[in-house]
């Protein structure tokens, strides 16, 4: 299936998880421009305060369900107030500081908001559990998320015409919902696990609002271990994202079925922090071992791979941002014009 599959981007792209450290917005685009021009994202600047971070970034897309911060974190609310606003100031600022300087882009662009189940984990209740802990309060939120997506995806679009957007659902605390292990707001316990069914359908309604009400291709991030690569294919994504590093080498069924099936893998080859960049070859190594031992033929590695570092890039200098995005420019060049 993956020999008769075409990606948004050209082969030997890199691109960024999402966060960037700093608060102007302008900036960090110029950044991502400069260093991605294959595949840009609208980076995320959770510095700035409330309304910036994953959470309430996404949860101010929610359509009629207003959430506001608590000392505990976001909470759904009756009303709207301060709070909100100020996530929805912060989008709309990020969204025309996107349209003056990438409005003319014609190639894959990149957005991306929390997934459903990581949301469900760590909004809260009125009462101030964990959303999470009720079922039909999650379907509540699934279903808000799922619009207000769409609406967020065909607002994109608006801005920039010509691009393709592709959506990336951030999904860390997944594996988590999924094992039973998020913990109730006291602590003193653990939320029952999700059923792999019941998280399926809920990503489903996401990504298939994103997809045939405005057009997106779909990617899920999951920077955890256990990745439920084969859920999150039969979810609907096209792509995804994971930290080469939590990748095991004991069991590559899953991640071969996925890239199999025309699944893009988003490889994350450097720390998110700072730390010392090794050298070009040495970053490319891993890559190439994991497509050897998945089997592939080496002239699909530059299609169905893209680099990334490991996860946002919130907590690094931006002397680092500078130097990991341009490392994972080359070290995708790499892959794709001298495969070993």
């Amino acid at each position: 299936m993956a020999e008769n599959t075409t990606y948004p981007w050209e082969p030997g792209a890199a691109t960024g998880v999402g966060s960037y450290p700093g608060r102007d917005p302008a900036e960090a685009l110029r950044v991502v421009l400069g260093e991605l021009p294959g595949l840009p994202h609208l980076p995320e600047l959770p510095a700035r305060g409330p309304g910036a971070d994953l959470i309430g970034r996404t949860a101010g897309l929610l359509v009629d369900l207003p959430v506001e911060l608590q000392p505990s974190g976001w909470r759904l609310t009756g009303r709207s107030g301060r709070d909100l606003r100020r996530a929805h100031d912060r989008m709309a600022h990020d969204l025309d500081v996107l349209e003056e300087l990438a409005g003319s882009c014609e190639g894959p662009l990149k957005i991306q908001v929390c997934g459903p189940w990581t949301l469900a984990a760590a909004v809260e209740l009125p009462n101030g559990e964990r959303t999470l802990k009720d079922p039909g309060a999650v379907r509540d939120l699934i279903a808000s998320l799922a619009e207000g997506t769409a609406r967020h995806v065909a607002e994109v679009r608006r801005r920039v015409p010509k691009a393709r957007i592709l959506l990336q659902l951030d999904e860390p605390g997944l594996p988590a919902v999924l094992a039973g292990t998020v913990p109730t707001a006291s602590g003193l316990s653990r939320l029952p696990a999700v059923e792999g069914p019941v998280a399926e359908d809920g990503l489903r309604r996401v990504i298939e609002a994103a997809v045939e009400e405005a057009g997106a291709w779909p990617l899920v991030h999951c920077c955890a271990r256990d990745v439920p690569y084969a859920l999150l294919r039969a979810a609907g994504a096209k792509g995804i994202s994971v930290d080469l590093r939590l990748v095991p080498d004991r069991d590559d069924d899953p991640i071969g079925e996925a890239v199999d099936a025309g699944i893009a893998l988003f490889l994350g080859v450097l720390p998110g922090t700072d730390a010392a960049l090794p050298p070009l070859q040495t970053t490319a190594g891993p890559v190439r071992e994991l497509w050897r031992r998945l089997g592939f033929p080496e002239r699909r590695l530059g299609e169905q791979v893209v680099v990334t570092p490991a996860c946002g890039l919130a907590g690094a200098s931006p002397a680092y941002v500078r130097a990991a995005l341009e490392r994972c420019r080359e070290t995708a060049r790499t892959l794709h014009e001298a495969p070993e």
